[in-house]
């Protein structure tokens, strides 16, 4: 450091001999950095205009404002950038630095409140008013300088850098005010918290503040002292334990004795060089991260990480297949066996499985006619990195069905036709990406993702990969799961999926992936664009008679201990079970049943019945209880305004009823009950203002609906409903009560209405129409524009029901109406319907 200045002041200067201050003084602005009164703080001055206001003041009356900086990042240019609360400082002693820069000892006098700037160039000089101060005398005052200089003495202890001279010094003041300002300037507050302290009025508020102050750092200091020590001790006993270990290691191989962990490297190692289809990228990772493992001690933390994760390397089926030659005509036998019906699906499976042996038999004569020798080692070497052939892309299939109708079960048996391994997982409810993509190795309880997981459960790389339940993939704070499931289903990615727990590429690309489902629309749709979708509907009562005889009886027989021919079901109990005690689209609730049976019969032949026992239709009552369902037709459709309507669920069709009636009331309007949404609410209005505007040519008296409410109602309230397919039903159901026509209770129908009469598409036909059949319809009144969609429906329903196919409203009621008697066009209803009206 430089020598002083000859015009340094001499530090001799007396308290009392300290100048007046003036109402204008030259500004310094401080970073990170607060002036106390009474206290002498060293600053730095180098900015140039700082440096000329320093030298001027030296040359004057010694005297300076200073003020700190709201921000300390970058030097202030205006006096907004400044507190408005600084101390009136004496500059004592200024040294000149080689580097040009000022070294300066100020000492506060007076705490100073900035009004109004008077100049900012060359520097900042600024009208000031002195800022009286608060001091309070008695036994708070003096237990608080106490408390204070306590606090400050203990953190000294803690502090090597501030010397014990400090505590003496401040144990020698006996004024509040200078025990409060010398242990602000001394303490290692931050620089917010000195200006809230020199900004208090109240001398006794801001000895409780810094209390509070010195309490919270003494406590801060205390406790990372006891952390210190405790890691120094832990430090100390890893320490002594990894070189007992590293003796007894040392030992061991003096004695030809190897210990575990030796000798479970070498067992990773050797699985390592067995794995002779894994690519180079991951032998080179395991090799690192084994390496790096053998000179890790056993306590460290990371040792076990690294060890699980070596662990799961050499556990996956790198380039392990288990699928043989692909024989197409036993794979359709296997289907046939495993299921009944479903044509269509068996057949696009086996197409499936006709494209895929065709272009693995050419694959491998190309590469067996390649470039000889040397072409074979590249095919028989390590897995490719680079993307797969588009055209030897997978079809990734997605069965879209309600539950019980062998989605699953179609999947086994495709694992089974074409010699490979099943593997199910099951995605509903899944809401974090990490399920599927995995987790860091970093965090605790790290694992891989799903997928990565069942493949090392089936210890090839070639399984038939079910995804169950698409349809219920949550999204939560975590990420979307089917965004990361994406991934794992394009062709074009999943040749090197990369889980985040491994770290490294696995070949996905030969995995069979199928997805199922329940419903389309809750698929999310970039994932439902990845598959092709194979609907499977719901089983007609013939099918299910089927189903029942072929697999489901056998089968429970079976679980129930009981052999063949010991249970005899005679079909016509199948049969009831079907009509009476089921309404299902799959057979879930039939196979129930049918265990309900068998586990009565096994419990008679456990009492010593003689078998075999014989389940008679007359007996159900006596096996199942009551019957749960029944032809609602005949007892609902039994006077005007009930119409049948056919809804599309995700468990398969179902028949809806749709009730209307109207009632005297001084306002006309309309009311619509059953948990109705959106879509069905508006049904309603537009089949209520097309009936009113075309009254006349429906048959209907135009002025029925004057002065009455009309009520339309859905019943199974508590069942929420919607969709676009209930408008024919509701003006059907409108017309009747209206006109006093009731409508046919052997007809169902389905359809929207437009409000130029119109009957629109809908979809889902072949369930709705499967619904109907069940529940006793004989005829179903369609949209024309559905005519096609009916030869989806087999051919056994067909046989038995008529269908209408209608383009207007008027055709849908002239098909669902009883003929109206010869009264002539816009006659009153007869009584009947007077009687439903009022």
């Amino acid at each position: 450091m430089a020598d002083p200045t000859p015009d340094s002041p001499s530090t001799e200067q007396k308290k009392d001999e300290l100048p007046a201050i003036p109402d204008a003084l030259p500004v310094l602005p401080l970073r990170e950095t607060v002036v106390f009164p009474v206290a002498i703080t060293p600053l730095a001055v180098g900015q140039e205009r700082s440096v000329r206001l320093v030298e001027e003041a030296m040359r004057g009356n010694h005297l300076i404002c200073t003020v700190a900086q709201r921000t300390g990042d970058t030097p202030a240019t205006s006096f907004d950038e400044l507190y408005r609360v600084g101390t009136a400082s004496l500059v004592h002693q200024l040294f000149r630095a080689p580097d040009g820069s000022l070294r300066i000892l100020a000492q506060g006098l007076a705490r100073v409140r900035v009004r109004e700037p008077v100049q900012t160039e060359p520097y900042f000089v600024a009208r000031i008013e002195l800022l009286p101060e608060t001091e309070t005398a008695g036994l708070e005052a003096e237990a608080l300088s106490r408390a204070a200089r306590d606090l400050f003495t203990r953190l000294v202890a803690l502090i090597p850098e501030l010397p014990n001279e400090i505590a003496a010094a401040i144990d020698g003041l006996s004024e509040a005010r200078e025990i409060a300002y010398q242990i602000a300037s001394t303490s290692p507050l931050s620089a917010a918290q000195r200006q809230e302290l020199l900004e208090m009025d109240s001398v006794q508020e801001r000895l409780r503040r810094l209390v509070d102050l010195l309490q919270h750092e003494l406590t801060v200091r205390e406790m990372g002292r006891q952390l210190a020590q405790e890691t120094h001790q832990e430090m100390t006993k890893a320490q002594r334990e990894y070189f007992l270990r590293e003796q007894l290691k040392t030992i061991q191989r003096e004695l030809g004795e190897e210990g575990g962990g030796a000798a479970e490297f070498q067992e990773i190692e050797q699985r390592l060089r067995e794995l002779v289809a894994m690519p180079e990228e991951a032998r080179k990772e395991s090799e690192r991260e084994l390496s790096r493992l053998r000179h890790l001690p056993e306590a460290s933390p990371e040792h076990g990480l690294l060890r699980t994760w070596l662990e799961w390397m050499v556990a996956l089926p790198w380039g392990k297949t288990s699928g043989g030659a692909i024989d197409v005509t036993r794979s359709r036998r296997v289907l046939d066996e495993d299921h009944y019906d479903l044509d269509q699906v068996k057949d696009r499976i086996v197409e499936y499985l006709a494209v895929k042996k065709l272009r693995d038999e050419r694959a491998a004569k190309i590469s067996l006619t390649g470039a000889g020798e040397a072409g074979r080692a590249a095919i028989a070497g390590p897995l490719p990195q680079t993307p797969r052939d588009e055209s030897r892309r997978e079809p990734l299939l997605c069965f879209i069905g309600a539950p019980g109708v062998g989605k699953t079960s179609l999947g086994v048996s495709i694992a089974r036709a074409m010699g490979r391994k099943f593997v199910r997982i099951s995605l509903g409810g899944v809401h974090d990406e990490a399920e599927i993509r995995g987790h860091r190795r970093t965090y605790i309880g790290a694992m891989p993702g799903r997928i990565m997981q069942a493949v090392r459960r089936c210890e090839v790389s070639d399984p038939v990969f079910m995804l169950d339940e698409v349809d219920k993939l949550g999204v939560g704070f975590q990420g979307d799961p089917a965004a990361a499931l994406l991934e794992v289903l394009d062709p074009a990615q999943n040749w090197a999926f990369v889980d985040t727990y491994l770290g490294v590429p696995f070949d996905l690309s030969r995995v069979l992936f199928i997805c199922t489902a329940n419903s389309v629309e809750t698929i999310p749709p970039p994932l439902l664009d990845r598959v092709e979708v194979i609907a499977l509907p719901g089983y007609i009562e013939a099918e299910k008679l089927q189903i029942a005889r072929r697999y489901l009886v056998p089968r429970s027989l079976k679980a129930h201990g009981l052999n063949e021919g010991e249970l005899m079901i005679e079909d016509a109990v199948l049969t009831r079970i079907v009509r009476e005690y089921t309404r299902e689209a799959g057979v879930r609730n039939l196979e129930r049943n049918i265990a309900s049976i068998a586990r009565k019969a096994a419990r008679r032949i456990a009492e010593g019945a003689a078998p075999p026992v014989v389940a008679r239709a007359q007996e159900l009552k006596a096996y199942l209880g009551a019957p749960r369902f029944f032809n609602e037709l005949a007892e609902r459709i039994d006077r005007p305004g009930v119409a049948t309507g056919l809804a599309w669920t995700p468990t398969g069709g179902q028949i809806l009823f749709v009730e209307a009636t109207m009632m005297p009331s001084q306002e006309e309007r309309l009311i619509l009950t059953g948990m109705l949404g959106d879509v069905m609410r508006e049904s309603a209005q537009a089949a209520l203002s097309y009936l009113r505007a075309n009254a006349m040519r429906l048959l209907v008296d135009p002025t029925v609906f004057e002065g009455r409410a009309v009520h339309v109602h859905v019943p199974a309230g508590a069942i929420p409903k919607d969709g676009p397919s209930a408008g024919v039903a509701m003006i059907a159901a409108l017309a009747s009560v209206s006109s006093g026509r009731p409508v046919r209770n052997d007809v169902a129908m389905t359809g929207e209405i437009s409000l130029r009469g119109k009957v629109l598409p809908v979809g889902g036909i072949k369930e709705k129409v499967i619904a109907a059949h069940i529940a006793g319809v004989r005829k179903v009144i369609l949209p024309r524009r559905n005519e096609g969609d009916v030869e989806e429906i087999p051919e056994e329903i067909r046989r038995e029901l008529t269908f209408q196919f209608v383009d207007s409203v008027e055709e849908a009621l002239a098909a669902a109406l009883v003929p109206p008697p010869e009264r002539g066009l816009g006659a009153p209803p007869p009584p009947e319907a007077e009687l439903q009206v009022h």
